[in-house]
């Protein structure tokens, strides 16, 4: 049988089209599987986080731990009430060896700056409801009447959160080993001051880091029985020079340098019973300060304090005269004001899962008194809330080793900006 040439073409063509229909509807079968999968994965992708998120976010919303502050000094305290506030405490405790007596009858003034009383507010403190006055912004009351102040705030926390108070307890090993392991804190917080032994008994090293803080100092206080135990403003002055002519320093003729600051500061606070000075200037190699450095002759840093106390003290208190000079103690000469902090201010127990901070003086002191030494401890506090939160919703050994790093990173950042600016907010301006 003969077929032509141009059926031939025909077939070869209907073919063709034939292949064509086929390649393009077995692409579009791909297509639409290749879109089916991409879809199902998307959403089961999306399904998986949706549920993971809701998941980790319930986790995080029920996680509750356990907190053990030892201290219930000003530090202590408002660690107490940093932890409330986190919202991550199921249980809190609160160790101090002093009795409620001896705690909240301390007469020492404090001085809150715009900074701590910022702080405390976010926490709840009303300062129109505690006994104190203002003045530059800043707050200042007794010691014991700040502790008491939060005190009675913790006890109306007792409520949203267990708080036991255990005042005239020493915390110790014995007293760890009476924990019941199920009652074992996450989070312990050291603020017993430079002389507590805390950090001993859960093995932190006392090893400290003294750095100088460039300024020399010098303190003095006078208790005067006779006075109000109220609370008082302080009263600061600056660029002062001291006659020493009668002891063979003539300080007017020295050189001026550009370089350094002129003249000392002073700052008279403490209540009137108790009333203290503080004295400082820059770190520099003039006449006069190398005189009261290593001058042997103890007689006259008093002088400089007796003669600076009348002439800037307020009106309405009395002047310091050769019968009532006894009663003032002071440095014999200038010294180097340093700064300690420790080299470990936080620490992980493993075996306990136990996380350690450490807080207040029990972590950095000023060998120098300003009368606003407890601000310092208020800084470090400002990190304690995050780290309670993210120990508290951890997952595994490396979120609370990333936790304990922070807030080491953020001790020290505390440390170094005190060196660097913080006698110039206390004392220079």
């Amino acid at each position: 049988m003969l077929i032509s040439s141009h059926s031939m073409d025909g077939l070869q063509t209907e073919n063709t089209g034939l292949n064509s229909i086929n390649n393009e509807n077995t692409e579009e079968q791909y297509r639409a599987l290749a879109y089916d999968t991409a879809l199902s994965t998307l959403v089961a992708v999306v399904f998986y986080v949706v549920v993971k998120v809701s998941l980790d976010g319930i986790r995080q919303w029920r996680a509750r731990i356990s907190v053990l502050i030892v201290g219930s000094g000003p530090v202590g305290l408002t660690a107490a009430l940093v932890a409330v506030r986190s919202g991550k405490v199921l249980k809190l405790t609160l160790l101090d060896e002093r009795y409620r007596t001896a705690l909240l009858c301390r007469p020492q003034q404090i001085a809150l700056d715009p900074r701590s009383v910022e702080f405390l507010l976010e926490l709840g403190v009303d300062f129109d409801n505690m006994e104190g006055c203002w003045h530059n912004e800043h707050f200042f009351t007794k010691i014991g009447v700040f502790q008491e102040y939060l005190l009675s705030i913790l006890e109306q926390k007792r409520q949203k959160v267990e708080i036991k108070v255990q005042l005239g307890t020493k915390f110790t090993e014995e007293y760890l080993r009476k924990i019941p392991g199920s009652d074992w804190p996450r989070v312990i917080v050291v603020a017993d001051g430079s002389c507590g032994d805390s950090c001993s008994v859960l093995g932190i090293s006392s090893d400290y880091t003294v750095e100088s803080c460039h300024a020399y100092g010098a303190n003095a206080t006078i208790e005067r029985l006779d006075q109000r135990q109220v609370p008082t403003p302080e009263i600061r002055a600056h660029s002062l020079f001291f006659d020493l002519s009668a002891y063979g320093v003539e300080a007017l003729r020295e050189p001026k340098s550009s370089a350094v600051k002129p003249g000392f500061h002073l700052k008279i606070y403490g209540t009137f019973r108790n009333r203290y000075m503080a004295l400082v200037c820059p770190a520099s190699d003039t006449k006069m300060v190398r005189f009261l450095r290593h001058t042997a002759n103890s007689s006259i840093m008093k002088n400089i304090f007796h003669q600076s106390f009348n002439a800037y003290k307020t009106d309405i208190e009395p002047r310091l005269n050769d019968l009532t000079l006894h009663r003032m103690q002071c440095s014999r000469r200038l010294f180097d004001i340093q700064l300690s902090h420790r080299r470990v201010s936080a620490a992980y127990i493993e075996g306990d899962n136990v996380s350690v901070t450490v807080e207040g003086e029990a972590v950095r002191v000023l060998n120098f008194d300003t009368g606003c030494g407890v601000n310092l401890g208020m800084r470090g506090l400002e990190s304690l809330g995050t780290f309670i939160y993210h120990t508290a919703t951890a997952v595994d050994q490396n979120d609370m080793l990333e936790a304990l790093s922070a807030k080491i990173q953020h001790s020290r950042q505390v440390a170094e900006t005190f060196r660097q600016t913080g006698l110039a907010h206390t004392m220079f301006e």
